[in-house]
């Protein structure tokens, strides 16, 4: 018997994911990741259990939230390294769910600083074709490239290509959320109450919500424009933008697992008077999707 319960240990120990890297931790967990530092602090606050784990220089936390199991991690800012570090997280760790909170950028005029922002879906607006001047303010792409969104100038939206197992390569613009995970989001929003001062009193002029819905956009570039804003609400009827969650959604759809983001707006990407609000009102952001998200565990199923 001895020798059976250690020959397990041993197998127990060895277990590998498909892409051949080893499984750290093979507890069924809902992976919480954010982009950077302000995101990380207000999450890490509400584990218990924790138990870190450190890859390629990722620090991976596993613990528990709301007596669930999650394992908390930093993707980085940008879209390679929110796709780079997502799929390091599947490759060692046992994923049920992949949850995103984190600060965006405002799109939708309707919405203000402070708001929560659930999208059904994610697209990678950025990912473009930049077209020649075939005449004064007229741009032509190469006819070989497919596109089907209206233009920006040069810029010319296009779709990326896909792969899974099991499945043919596809080219796909937008990444749906899991709509049982977008149905828990929609009964937390009805009774979540969230911030609208920072702790020096810089108070939102009104008070935040959480929305439920829409579309959301992520590219490689931090928007602080009110004309490119405008085209990406016309163009994509987005509702917020960012720099990684579209990333984070293609991946979890190569993979199969069930994806969801929350973002907090903390600037409305050139929308606004004066200065980007970023600055002042990144923490309050923070920790109005962190609170969302962290009601949100609590509500999952068992």
């Amino acid at each position: 018997m001895l020798k059976q319960l250690c020959c397990l240990a041993l197998l127990v120990g060895s277990i590998s994911t498909a892409s051949g890297a080893e499984m750290l931790d093979d507890t069924p967990r809902t992976a919480v990741m954010s982009a950077f530092a302000p995101e990380w602090v207000a999450l890490q606050a509400a584990m218990s259990d924790r138990k870190d784990f450190s890859v390629n220089g990722v620090t991976f936390a596993t613990g528990k939230i709301e007596g669930k199991p999650v394992v908390l991690f930093l993707t980085g800012v940008s879209m390679v390294n929110a796709a780079m570090n997502s799929q390091l997280l599947l490759d060692h760790f046992a994923v049920k769910n992949i949850v995103f909170s984190g600060i965006a950028g405002g799109v939708n005029p309707d919405r203000h600083i402070g708001d929560v922002i659930v999208p059904t879906q994610w697209g990678q607006y950025l990912d473009m074709i930049l077209a020649r001047e075939a005449a004064p303010g007229e741009f032509t792409p190469p006819s070989f490239l497919p596109h089907s969104l209206p233009n920006y100038g040069m810029m010319f939206p296009q779709d990326v290509t896909v792969t899974r197992e099991g499945s043919e390569p596809e080219n796909k613009f937008w990444f749906a959320v899991d709509p049982d995970l977008l149905k828990v989001a929609e009964g937390v929003a009805e009774s979540i109450s969230l911030k609208d001062c920072t702790p020096d009193n810089a108070c939102l002029t009104t008070a935040p919500k959480v929305y439920v819905g829409g579309n959301g956009v992520s590219g490689s570039a931090f928007v602080d424009n009110a004309e490119f804003r405008s085209y990406a609400f016309d163009t994509f009827d987005a509702q917020v933008l960012d720099m990684e969650s579209a990333a984070v959604a293609h991946v979890a759809y190569a993979n199969n697992v069930p994806f969801i983001a929350f973002r907090s707006l903390s600037d409305l990407a050139g929308g606004g008077e004066g200065e980007n609000e970023m600055g002042t009102f990144m923490g309050l952001a923070s920790d109005n999707s962190a609170a969302v998200v962290e009601a949100f565990i609590a509500a999952l199923p068992e």
